[in-house]
């Protein structure tokens, strides 16, 4: 199963997650997400965040 985060779950490392859908597809959004911060609230109802594209700091 592809690695997924809810909305409100900490962020185990910093990147731009994309937003997945609730079939499992890419919206073709993202967020940047800093380690240790909430994943904020998605757009629509039972949307995800996705494995991240890692910033580099």
């Amino acid at each position: 199963m592809p690695e997924q985060h809810k909305p409100g779950e900490k962020a185990k490392e910093s990147g731009q997650y994309p937003i997945i859908g609730p079939r499992g597809g890419e919206t073709g959004e993202e967020r940047t997400v800093v380690k240790g911060e909430p994943f904020p609230p998605t757009p629509k109802p039972g949307q995800t965040y996705g494995k991240p594209d890692k910033t580099k700091h």
